[in-house]
């Protein structure tokens, strides 16, 4: 007995062949067409599991940035501090100062002291270049001591001694003096941390 026609879109399983008619539909026919109604029922902007539908203007992790993105915690050069001010620096005072700290090493451990006190408590960046070059050349101010008594103890034979130690102090000076004008706080070497 050959089965009747069926209604355009069914193409579900075979109808009973003793009935005449196809069976009615609960669900989807189930030779690969979508459910018309029921579980599994595909509407508009359901989404498969898994499957992850981009939004507009979103952004994978570790994708392409757009132009003028910036970093947290990034700092453009120049971009302290007010408009026009050195680099590293809030203001053209700060960098004077600083550079007292380090090139008045030059004369022993007077000049960091003089900034130190002067500008230390109203910039953080002063007290941070006047305490590095003052526990330096308290250090080495201490060593330059050391070996006058040492040179007079020897009775003048070893009288270069301190001109020698006298040097150190002097060069870490001058190289501390150039990166603060470059707006870098330098770490001196061989240095006695007392002053915090």
């Amino acid at each position: 007995m050959s089965e009747p026609p069926r209604p355009p879109g069914d193409y579900g399983p075979p109808s009973d062949p003793n009935s005449g008619y196809p069976p009615p539909s609960s669900g989807g026919g189930a030779y690969g067409t979508p459910p018309t109604s029921g579980a599994g029922y595909e509407q508009p902007g359901y989404q498969q599991p898994g499957y992850q539908q981009q939004q507009p203007g979103y952004q994978q992790p570790g994708a392409y940035q757009q132009p003028g993105y910036q970093q947290p915690g990034y700092q453009q050069p120049g971009a302290y501090g007010q408009p026009g001010a050195p680099v590293g620096y809030a203001n053209s005072d700060e960098k004077t100062w600083a550079q007292i700290a380090h090139f008045g090493g030059l004369v022993g451990f007077i000049g960091p002291l003089i900034a130190l006190l002067a500008k230390g408590n109203e910039s953080p960046t002063v007290k941070a270049h006047a305490t590095e070059a003052l526990n330096f050349h308290i250090t080495w101010g201490i060593a330059i001591l050391v070996s006058a008594i040492i040179a007079v103890c020897s009775f003048g034979i070893l009288f270069f001694l301190p001109l020698l130690v006298w040097i150190v102090p002097v060069v870490f000076a001058i190289i501390g003096g150039m990166k603060a004008t470059n707006g870098e706080l330098y770490h001196y070497p061989m240095s006695i941390r007392m002053i915090k």
